[in-house]
């Protein structure tokens, strides 16, 4: 997420307002907590206790996915290009990225590191940047995660096309999202789909889409890489 994003932060939640998006979700929050339930399924899945865990949230925006999480780590911290998205955060401890490749951080500095939905901005040799970044602060043995679009899905396609936040997109495929991972030396671990099921239906999400994990149509995908100690 580059500086380009200062000229959304006043109208940023009615930019992203779709038709479509708005009806499989129901709720402003269902995206950000439907890719807390993957990270916590996969904590649980390894008997990872995320309250040991001192956590970046990369490119986090206005903070919401670090407010909904935030109390389950022992230090949630979010950083983020835009000095007007970070301006509205709420209690969430934000700092500002003077360069959007470069993590304002010393190395080793933090256990779990996410960006969601913010390499599908980043072009060309800044991908291969921002990770090389992300493993610097990365502690021995720490994990990162990378969420994003899904290209694959036809739904998704025709809503980032629509939205006018996303006039720069190019959506990565997972194979794409690996290799950035494993050129800096991270093992991958764990690569699911999710997003197949609507917000109408969330009390049976988790049981529905676990199995779909593997199948590549989710609207959204994860990719786990552990820094190789």
């Amino acid at each position: 997420m580059t500086p380009e994003f200062d000229q959304y932060a006043a109208e940023y939640s009615a930019l992203l307002r779709d038709s479509v998006r708005d009806r499989f979700s129901g709720d402003p929050l269902f995206f950000h907590r439907r890719k807390w339930a993957l990270i916590s399924d996969f904590f649980k899945a390894r008997n990872i206790n995320p309250r040991s865990l001192e956590w970046l949230d990369v490119g986090c925006g206005q903070g919401e996915l670090l407010t909904i999480a935030g109390p389950n780590f022992s230090r949630a911290v979010g950083c983020d290009p835009s000095r007007q998205m970070i301006a509205s955060r709420a209690s969430a401890q934000i700092v500002e990225q003077s360069q959007p490749t470069d993590l304002p951080f010393p190395n080793c500095s933090f256990d779990f590191i996410t960006a969601v939905c913010v390499y599908h901005h980043v072009h060309g040799t800044d991908r291969q940047q921002l990770t090389s970044s992300i493993y610097r602060v990365l502690k021995p043995g720490g994990l990162f995660c990378m969420i994003e679009h899904n290209p694959w899905n036809p739904i998704t396609q025709m809503i980032v096309k629509r939205c006018p936040v996303d006039v720069d997109a190019e959506l990565l495929t997972t194979s794409t999202a690996e290799r950035l991972m494993r050129a800096v030396n991270l093992e991958i671990v764990e690569t699911a789909y999710f997003l197949y099921v609507p917000g109408g239906v969330c009390p049976f999400i988790g049981t529905i889409e676990k199995p779909l994990r593997k199948l590549p149509m989710g609207g959204q995908f994860a990719v786990f890489g552990r820094k190789i100690q």
